[in-house]
């Protein structure tokens, strides 16, 4: 006997995933495509020109750093080259003082000296050229 009950289940969250990423990826066109419109194809920072073949490396950066601020106007957006863009949130990063390294767990400091007996195995019988 087979019950329909964990794939009816598993079809509505597929569904709502489904959706979930529709969603997100129209309003990421929503905003990138306005940007598109409104400015040049040109990068803010390396003022590298683009054309419909690499336009997907050509990106829309929050100023602000506020993903849902997205006034009609664009005054929080400036396009950036992805290698521009990666750039200036690594400063980002590096000015609030949070990396993805401080964030890991940090090892032990060490407790033991090795070279703690050295100087009294140096000091006996004939040690040296």
């Amino acid at each position: 006997m087979t019950t329909t009950m964990p794939m009816s289940q598993d079809a509505k969250l597929d569904r709502i995933v489904a959706q979930a990423r529709r969603d997100a990826e129209q309003r990421d066109q929503g905003y990138r495509e306005r940007a598109l419109k409104m400015y040049p194809w040109v990068c803010g920072r390396c003022a590298r020109e683009f054309t419909r073949a690499n336009l997907r490396e050509l990106t829309v950066h929050h100023r602000n750093h506020d993903h849902d601020d997205n006034p009609p106007d664009g005054s929080n957006w400036e396009l950036l080259c992805v290698y521009c863009h990666d750039n200036e949130h690594s400063r980002q990063t590096d000015y609030t003082g949070v990396s993805a390294q401080a964030a890991e767990d940090q090892p032990a400091a060490a407790t033991s000296n090795p070279f703690a007996g050295l100087k009294s195995l140096l000091g006996k019988g004939g040690a040296g050229p």
